[in-house]
């Protein structure tokens, strides 16, 4: 299996070229005003109009209201959202596209239970758990916390890097990797050679996955 790459906090159509020249499958616009990676709507439907084709535009949210959502899809049009907050699954699955419901992983939390009522998923984002932060942290978290059978495609984020990101691909065998501070000279400013590196490094992983 080859495990998909998301590039997430893009801020420019630079970044999003070089992310898609690469070989990145997805990237992430964050619409989160507390982050360094927010993106206004008008800039962000630019990014995405420019994007080639098989690239998916995955909108990030972190307990926003409806309006809040509808207005960022009526300017920009995504195929994908991704909700990051404490947002239950009636209302996630409310806007007619797919969703990635993330959770950050901690001791004590039974991540079976946890996504038991998101079954509306497309799939399960896995974060690290950081107080008062909602991803971008830089941290990653022990791996060895995700249960067998979670029963839907696993995206891993949390402290993902070029130096770290093969392993992580060989252990945890996930569907996708989703990555964003490391990627990043400072935060919110991707670089070019870091996308490159991180995704070298993903294609490593898959090569010396187990079977």
């Amino acid at each position: 299996m080859r495990t998909r790459i998301k590039i997430c906090g893009i801020r420019d159509v630079h970044h999003a070229h070089v992310a898609a020249r690469l070989g990145a499958d997805a990237i992430g616009l964050v619409f989160y005003e507390p982050s360094p990676r927010n993106v206004d709507p008008g800039l962000a439907r630019e990014i995405v109009a420019t994007l080639p084709p098989f690239v998916t535009p995955v909108a990030l949210f972190v307990n926003p209201g409806g309006a809040e959502v509808e207005r960022v899809l009526k300017t920009c049009p995504v195929s994908m959202l991704q909700f990051h907050g404490d947002e239950d699954a009636a209302f996630c699955a409310s806007f007619g596209l797919p969703y990635l419901k993330a959770v950050r992983v901690r001791p004590g939390l039974d991540l079976l239970e946890y996504f038991a009522s998101f079954e509306s998923a497309a799939g399960w984002l896995l974060d690290a758990y950081r107080p008062g932060l909602y991803g971008g942290s830089g941290e990653a978290f022990d791996w060895d916390l995700i249960p067998a059978g979670l029963g839907k495609p696993i995206v891993l984020s949390g402290g993902l890097t070029p130096q770290n990101v093969a392993e992580a691909v060989r252990r945890v065998r996930p569907w996708a990797v989703d990555v964003s501070s490391g990627v990043e000279i400072a935060k919110g400013q991707k670089d070019e050679q870091l996308i490159a590196a991180f995704i070298a490094a993903v294609h490593a992983g898959n090569d010396h996955a187990d079977v």
